[in-house]
């Protein structure tokens, strides 16, 4: 079997993601469908949604897209995205599916059912965020995976302890940054805040795990030692008018900026001081990593992966869960030693510049595929088989997806030690 590279023809492979815009989970899918080494995969994305920032990079970068427009897999419209989908892979030879989020419930049984040479699914949060239909429909779907790939040593913990996964099947990828993007530069501020004195603020989607009252009530405690800092959030989402109203309430509303969702987010993670990643639930978070290349001194709680990600008060400082009185006294910390927070900012984005890159992550991810492609590939038994879930359109069908064209060794101890590898 031809893996790619030295004159045989690129993998193509499927990425496979709910929508395409603001989120965790649409940036990794996007950075890898572009960063991909075009020599060993040839990428191609599918979603049930056809807009957003993350799609049009992927349009952009010329990376072959296929629409589902399905709201509900198990559903109709869920069964013709099946047999779309199933047409799809067949015409464009599809060896490798890789399912993020909830689209594992639609893109697994189909790649099972034309048998793929092998099929992933990524679990990037944890599970208990979850509805409980869609986490029993997760559990489903795990068995019929070649692996689960994760982002953290705490998720891959998770998948393993509170999952049952057996360990040899879960593989640990952390997430990359773009330093091409994000990295330190002294620049003009934004109009928003350009007149701060010091600017504490925050980049993500604004969902209630977020914890962001928290930070609000925090920085209300903070904010008599400098009356012209300023809080900054950057992000959309449906609390946005609760945290107006919080701001209001806790007497920070002049304080406070409010930003939609943007593109160039990396103008206004520059434009922080400090910034605070205040979940009560996290994995590995890309915002918390890009404001660290950025050269923020960074503030998050001692949840998921941001541990590993922080370490112990070397790259920024760690507050317990949901206790905003030790968020406050950290926050407080950075506010007094400007010295402190340059030290800390500097570590930070040279652990990101070193450790944590696209291009270490996207090496990483292809070996992952190679390594999945080569084993089953060795293996003996009979073939999988291919259930009624469109096999028998797979063969037959036109091409009807919308798509417009356009160094790390799995042996590394970054790739599966955690804490320990990340120190």
């Amino acid at each position: 079997m031809s893996f790619g590279g030295a004159g045989g023809r690129p993998i193509p492979v499927l990425l496979m993601v709910r929508e395409l815009d603001q989120g965790g989970v649409e940036r990794d899918v996007a950075k890898i469908a572009t960063h991909l080494d075009r020599s060993r995969f040839e990428p191609h994305v599918a979603s049930y949604h056809n807009h957003g920032m993350r799609y049009e990079e992927l349009l952009a970068a010329g990376v072959p897209f296929l629409h589902l427009p399905v709201a509900a897999p198990l559903s109709r419209a869920g069964f013709a995205a099946g047999i779309r989908l199933a047409r799809y892979l067949s015409k464009h030879g599809i060896r490798l599916l890789h399912s993020y989020d909830t689209t594992c419930v639609l893109g697994v049984p189909v790649a099972r059912s034309l048998g793929l040479p092998a099929v992933i699914a990524s679990q990037l949060s944890y599970r208990s965020l979850m509805d409980w239909r869609t986490r029993l429909l997760s559990r489903v779907m795990d068995p019929l995976c070649d692996a689960i790939l994760v982002n953290c040593e705490a998720m891959r913990r998770h998948m393993i302890e509170d999952e049952r996964m057996p360990a040899a099947r879960v593989e640990l990828c952390y997430n990359g940054v773009d330093t091409g993007r994000f990295y330190p530069a002294e620049e003009p501020r934004p109009e928003a805040v350009a007149e701060a004195s010091l600017v504490i603020g925050t980049v993500c989607a604004l969902r209630p795990e977020k914890g962001l009252p928290l930070l609000q009530e925090a920085f209300a405690r903070v904010g008599g030692q400098d009356r012209k800092m300023k809080l900054l959030i950057v992000g959309s989402g449906s609390e946005l008018p609760r945290l107006e109203g919080n701001a209001a309430r806790l007497g920070i509303g002049g304080a406070s900026v409010f930003i939609p969702a943007a593109y160039d987010v990396a103008a206004w993670l520059r434009a922080i001081d400090i910034f605070v990643l205040p979940s009560s639930s996290e994995a590995f978070s890309n915002a918390l990593l890009e404001a660290m290349a950025c050269g923020c001194a960074a503030v998050g709680s001692r949840v998921g992966g941001t541990p590993e990600l922080i370490g112990q008060d070397e790259r920024g400082l760690l507050f317990s869960s949901g206790d905003g009185a030790d968020l406050a006294a950290k926050l407080s910390k950075l506010i007094e030693n400007q010295p402190l927070r340059r030290e800390l900012a500097g570590r930070a984005a040279r652990f990101a510049r070193e450790n944590l890159t696209i291009e270490i992550a996207a090496r990483r991810t292809g070996e992952i595929y190679e390594k999945l492609l080569r084993r089953n590939a060795a293996e003996t038994g009979p073939p999988r088989s291919r259930s009624a879930v469109g096999a028998s359109q797979a063969a037959g069908g036109s091409d009807d997806s919308h798509a417009r064209s356009s160094e790390i060794s799995v042996a590394d101890p970054r790739c599966r030690g955690g804490v320990h590898g990340l120190s």
